[in-house]
């Protein structure tokens, strides 16, 4: 039972420190259609290192994982060896399938010029995971667009975040 809290740990603070990249990097694609980008929208990329300091299991349920158990973690944005951020989230286990385990994540970063919000259903050890931006404050109070992970939980770790406002 430890192992696996061990390596839900360190699959979360993975999936955190990818969540926290894509937000500090806003960019474009060139799959968007005309529909999706408005004119006169503001297009951001967004790419950025993580440093996390806090990350709880919170066994919730019967032992182990069960539904509604929950990860919960915190960090540090740094682009260029400098912190310009900071963020956290939480995912909870919203359905067990054996070891298919469904969780419902939740992030939000706070940036100089505001905060963006991100939300997805994550199947743990999935690969690419997109999340949907959900809004913000600030500069990104009308924030939309997609955030891409990929290699998650590697050494190549990737992430893309393309916002809309």
């Amino acid at each position: 039972m430890k192992n696996n809290n061990r390596r839900a740990k360190a699959a979360f603070m993975k999936f955190f420190a990818v969540s926290l990249i894509i937000v500090a990097v806003g960019g474009c694609s060139a799959d968007k259609t005309e529909a999706e980008v408005q004119a006169g929208d503001r297009v951001e990329i967004i790419e950025l290192k993580v440093e996390n300091d806090q990350y709880a299991a919170l066994d919730l349920g019967p032992a182990g994982m069960s539904l509604g158990d929950m990860d919960v973690y915190s960090g540090n944005a740094i682009r260029d060896g400098r912190k310009v951020g900071r963020g956290g989230g939480s995912c909870q286990a919203i359905h067990i399938g054996g070891k298919n385990i469904t969780m419902q994540c939740l992030i939000t970063m706070e940036l100089e010029r505001g905060s963006v919000t991100m939300q997805s259903l994550w199947a743990r050890g999935a690969n690419p995971l997109d999340m949907a931006v959900t809004g913000g404050t600030g500069a990104y109070r009308n924030a939309r667009g997609t955030v891409r992970f990929w290699d998650i939980a590697t050494p190549s770790e990737r992430v893309r975040a393309e916002i809309f406002y």
